[in-house]
């Protein structure tokens, strides 16, 4: 795990954005969308619409009896500032022998910093696996675990997990990897198209989706 590519890393920073002009898409009515961090205005129900037609391909690869549930896709600029700043504030009060340059780096093992952040530009979602009737499957630990929380058990190829949470990372990475999406090693749940951690990912010269205001 200490070969991760974190999403402040130059190598991500450094690509650009050519931005494609897709619009942002409700997921609601295409896939199970879970209402724990439901907004008023329903941001976080929306992806871009090359996202979400990957998604809906993925659900098709799934095995019988599996579903994906998204918990959260866009995310406003001002509250994804606001996570990165909160939890950097926790990290400095449990390490405060850390940089500000050291802090940035921890923070962004599990929030994007905004300059960044896919989900601003609706090119990230969060997500887990049900079974057909909407039960949450074993996947090693909550979606949003902090890694100190789980004990680093949210990175996706943490060790500290159970034979089944493992089978499930890995049946919903086929499904989701296939359509065409990569991982944020960090974070099992995390997956994106078109963002620059994507490009990174797959060797693409450009991030096709950039920070967007939802219509």
């Amino acid at each position: 795990m200490r070969n991760v590519v974190l999403i402040s890393d130059p190598r991500v920073t450094s690509i650009p954005v050519e931005e494609c002009g897709e619009a942002l898409a409700d997921a609601r009515g295409v896939l199970a969308v879970d209402k724990r961090l439901a907004d008023p205005d329903g941001a976080y129900a929306h992806l871009r619409t090359g996202l979400l037609d990957r998604l809906r391909d993925a659900q098709r690869q799934l095995p019988y009896g599996y579903r994906l549930l998204v918990v959260e896709g866009y995310r406003p600029p001002a509250l994804q500032r606001r996570y990165f700043e909160e939890y950097k504030d926790g990290l400095r009060a449990v390490f405060p022998d850390l940089s500000p340059e050291e802090l940035h780096t921890a923070a962004s093992r599990y929030v994007s910093p905004i300059e960044v952040a896919p989900h601003t530009a609706g090119a990230a979602v969060d997500l887990t696996l049900t079974d057909e009737d909407g039960i949450e499957l074993d996947m090693g630990t909550q979606v949003n675990d902090t890694p100190e929380q789980s004990d680093g058990a949210c990175y996706t190829a943490a060790p500290n997990i159970s034979a089944e949470a493992r089978q499930h990372r890995k049946t919903l990475a086929c499904a989701l990897e296939s359509a065409g999406l990569v991982n944020y090693p960090t974070e099992w749940w995390h997956w994106s198209y078109g963002d620059r951690y994507w490009a990174m990912t797959t060797n693409t010269q450009a991030a096709l989706y950039g920070p967007r205001p939802l219509p």
